[in-house]
């Protein structure tokens, strides 16, 4: 079979029941199922969730990301192969763990196919919770530029590129364009101090004031754990984004609760500990592919600056990049999934007619 035959490339046009438009990401494409079939489901299936709470099929799909463009491989190659079953199998584990060690939910109920969630409608916090174990990319280069204040944290001069910081960041930034919020941006992904989450409570969706002190603490133990864990296989979890969202279970209490993914290679920096140890880094996530993408390009100003967007987009559409590439970054994703994991991945050859026959025999979502 020919290897791009093997890579989920259009996740939106699968033949899944649904009486809502498809809403495609640039990774993941989310079905969301009839009340007849999310009922159906939860009773069937016995999920902690209301009888009539909305569930949606999440499908990830084998597409490459990076500087807010979708990037293609020679030869048909317009993804990654094991990228998405990677970036799943990752953030399964890591839910898993955290669910064991009491921290909190994700909104995942059920996992039917290597690719594919069921999730639990969320109401999303609005925040990018970003935690930071070390002073590298962004954040190393405001620092050159005589930036030492960071979402309100003033950080110590004398710091050097790649450094462990003297405790873990918090540096959130808004999820989407929030308006009507004093002291804080109409814009995507800008930077927001405890202050201003404080301030707008609502505004950021949270449900009370307390809140914020339980998603500070759910962050920082969640790092703790994949730090933890990623240390066992001599890597090193440098910084990451997790985002969080409310849901009930079966007996209508809410709960805040873990969403999206986590502390995987698309969200997260992680280095080979060896090689920092020799004074090297050695990206284990998509970090590798962004710098090979500015150190390939002759003007990187069009990748770092949101003034050149279009410029990026035309970029990104007219480079078909080498298969090498393509698969150097697939070595990456699968080699720190089976290291997180301890098993071999499962890569199907046909993961499209897969992800139909389960759901059809299984679930009797098609059609």
């Amino acid at each position: 079979m020919n290897l791009a035959d093997k890579v989920l490339v259009v996740n939106d046009n699968l033949p899944i029941r649904t009486n809502q438009p498809v809403h495609s990401g640039k990774v993941r494409s989310v079905y969301w199922l009839t009340e007849e079939d999310s009922a159906r489901l939860i009773k069937d299936k016995g999920y902690d969730v209301p009888a009539d709470a909305p569930l949606a099929i999440m499908v990830i799909s084998d597409r490459i990301s990076a500087f807010d463009c979708v990037w293609q491989g020679e030869n048909g190659l317009n993804g990654v192969p094991g990228k998405g079953t990677a970036l799943n199998a990752i953030s399964n584990h890591w839910f898993k763990l955290f669910k064991e060690k009491g921290l909190a939910d994700s909104h995942i109920l059920d996992i039917p196919h290597p690719l594919v969630w069921i999730v639990q409608k969320a109401r999303p916090v609005m925040i990018e919770a970003i935690a930071r174990q070390y002073i590298t990319g962004s954040m190393w280069r405001s620092y050159t530029k005589g930036e030492r204040e960071f979402c309100g944290i003033t950080i110590p001069e004398g710091l050097e590129k790649d450094q462990k910081l003297p405790e873990l960041l918090i540096t959130p930034s808004t999820k989407g364009v929030l308006t009507g919020l004093e002291g804080v941006p109409e814009a995507d992904d800008v930077n927001v101090s405890r202050s201003d989450i404080e301030r707008h409570v609502k505004g950021f969706n949270f449900s009370n004031e307390s809140d914020i002190d339980l998603y500070e603490k759910l962050l920082k133990e969640g790092f703790d754990v994949i730090s933890d864990a990623l240390a066992q296989h001599d890597q090193i979890f440098v910084d990451t984004k997790f985002e969080f969202g409310y849901v009930n279970d079966a007996a209508g209490n809410e709960k805040l609760i873990y969403m999206d993914e986590v502390g995987t290679p698309d969200s997260s920096r992680i280095w080979d500990g060896s090689s920092h140890r020799d004074g090297k880094i050695i990206e284990q996530s998509k970090e590798g592919f962004r710098q090979w993408l500015l150190n390939h390009f002759p003007d990187p100003d069009i990748l770092l600056n949101k003034n050149r967007m279009q410029e990026r987009f035309a970029l990104a559409a007219d480079n078909k990049l080498p298969e090498s590439v393509m698969m150097d970054i697939s070595n990456t994703y699968v080699g720190i999934a089976e290291k997180i994991i301890g098993q071999k991945l499962h890569i199907s050859d046909n993961p499209k007619q897969e992800i139909i026959d389960i759901l059809s025999k299984e679930y009797q979502l098609i059609g």
